[in-house]
């Protein structure tokens, strides 16, 4: 089940890059996404990025061919998330995948117009990360178990 969810996931974040990079009307410019976690690089969370990696190559996008993804990693120190989105962002990342409540928050506050995929949070409206599940707001987009902000 969780390579089926991770390949839908690798979906809607390839349609928003599209999406973003149309909007933009770049010509050959290769799409950059954001990776923030809130942890450091461990056998699970490896795990998980392979399986969206393997989602990504599935669909067409290779990392650092045709897809560009930037990791950054904050060590449990989460007094530092806001940095690494910064730092994300001063990269001309087209879009944020991030992992968890308070690396969403971080991103929603970075930014109001990158379009946002939050992965494992819970509890998104009383944290304020989205008006509603109905209705997130923002540059929202509707995504099974990795809910976008």
């Amino acid at each position: 089940m969780r390579s089926t969810i991770t390949r839908r996931i690798s979906v809607v974040v390839l349609l928003l890059v599209a999406v973003s990079l149309a909007t933009e009307a770049q010509v050959g410019k290769v799409p950059r996404i954001g990776v923030l976690l809130p942890g450091s690089p461990d056998p699970d969370y490896e795990r998980r990025l392979d399986e969206f990696r393997q989602g990504l190559r599935e669909l067409g996008y290779i990392d650092t061919q045709n897809i560009l993804l930037e990791y950054r990693w904050a060590h449990a120190q989460y007094e530092h998330m806001a940095d690494l989105v910064a730092e994300l962002l001063s990269l001309k990342v087209d879009m944020l995948v991030v992992d968890g409540i308070r690396a969403g928050l971080a991103a929603k506050r970075a930014t109001s117009t990158l379009p946002i995929v939050l992965a494992a949070a819970s509890d998104l409206v009383s944290t304020g990360l989205v008006e509603s599940l109905a209705r997130p707001g923002g540059t929202s987009r509707e995504c099974l178990s990795w809910v976008p902000i």
